[in-house]
C-alpha cells in the first residue's frame, strides 16, 4: 500500500489528537506508511488537496455530509468515524475502518 495522508477532525482537535496518536501506533504495528494529523474542522480546507482521507468524529455527522458534497470533485475519502471505536479512542479499529473504506473505493 502506498503512503497515506490522513486528517482527523473532531471539532476543536483535542479528541482527534489522541485518536491520531493511537492510529499512528496501529499503523506502525501493521507496517502501514501513513501520516495522521489532527486538526479542527476550521482547518479542513487548508489540507483537503494534500490528503487521501478525512476522518470525522461521529458527533460531526452534519459536517461529513456537508464536506462530502463540497469536495465531491476531490479524490479524498470522507469517512465518518464510528462511535464504537471513537468513544474509546481505539486506533486499531479506526485504522481497520479506514483501510476497509479505502479498499472498497
Amino acid at each position: 500500500m502506498r503512503h497515506l495522508d490522513i486528517l482527523l477532525v473532531c471539532g476543536s482537535g483535542a479528541s482527534s489528537g489522541f485518536m491520531a496518536v493511537n492510529m499512528r501506533k496501529a499503523a506502525a504495528a501493521h507496517n502501514i506508511d501513513a501520516t495522521i494529523t489532527a486538526r479542527s474542522e476550521a482547518e479542513v480546507e487548508s489540507y483537503i488537496d494534500s490528503i487521501d482521507a478525512l476522518m470525522i468524529g461521529p458527533h460531526l455527522k452534519y459536517l461529513a455530509e456537508d464536506l462530502s458534497q463540497k469536495y465531491a470533485d476531490k479524490p479524498v475519502k470522507i469517512i465518518l468515524m464510528e462511535p464504537e471505536y471513537y468513544s474509546t479512542l481505539n486506533g486499531e479499529k479506526a485504522m481497520k475502518h479506514l483501510i476497509r473504506v479505502l479498499r472498497e473505493g
